[in-house]
């Protein structure tokens, strides 16, 4: 019986995926007005490469990318939202044949189906997962991790339909589509 293992590709796109990720969170992000919620370029990046390596790649990058954040701000790890951001990079690895992207074939349906699973994922993790682990876990106020799912959520749509679109169509314009090569 073969033993199935992550590829070296997909294990060089954790270690890549997860690098961009803690880059973006850590040194670009902008203040979004609510407390320790910001704008965030790396959802996008989570989210490609969840996209292209599927859903251990989506989950790792998530909790690498997010825990390297936490450790270099100094307040230690907010373990509720790493999960949530590596919860986030599974849901959206899960689908990743959907949206064709190895095939070169990401067009509107794709990204439409794209955009549909990173919408109910972002919510779910932000308006769900993380705040009411904040409650249990850390007895945060309600109405606090609440307001900052609610604000992370929006963000994080908004950065994933324009960026991580975007990102999408790109690669898969670098990909070579299946029975587009004839033989002369």
């Amino acid at each position: 019986m073969e033993k199935k293992t992550l590829s070296v590709k997909t294990v060089v796109a954790i270690g890549i995926g997860s690098a961009l990720m803690f880059v973006l969170m850590r040194f670009v992000a902008l203040p979004s007005g609510v407390p320790n919620t910001n704008l965030n370029l790396g959802i996008a990046i989570l989210s490609i490469f969840a996209a292209i390596f599927g859903p251990i790649a989506g989950l790792l990058i998530g909790f690498i990318g997010h825990t390297l954040v936490d450790l270099t701000f100094g307040w230690g790890i907010w373990w509720t939202w790493v999960i949530a951001d590596a919860l986030y990079g599974l849901a959206i690895g899960v689908f990743w044949k959907l949206y064709r992207l190895e095939e070169g074939e990401f067009g509107i349906k794709q990204a439409v189906i794209f955009n549909g699973i990173q919408v109910a994922a972002n919510i779910i993790a932000w308006v769900g997962i993380a705040p009411t682990l904040d409650i249990f876990i850390y007895q945060e106020p309600s109405d606090k991790v609440y307001l900052q799912g609610l604000v992370a959520a929006a963000l994080n749509i908004l950065v994933v339909l324009i960026l991580g679109t975007l990102l999408a169509f790109a690669y898969s314009k670098t990909r070579t589509k299946a029975g587009s090569l004839k033989e002369e």
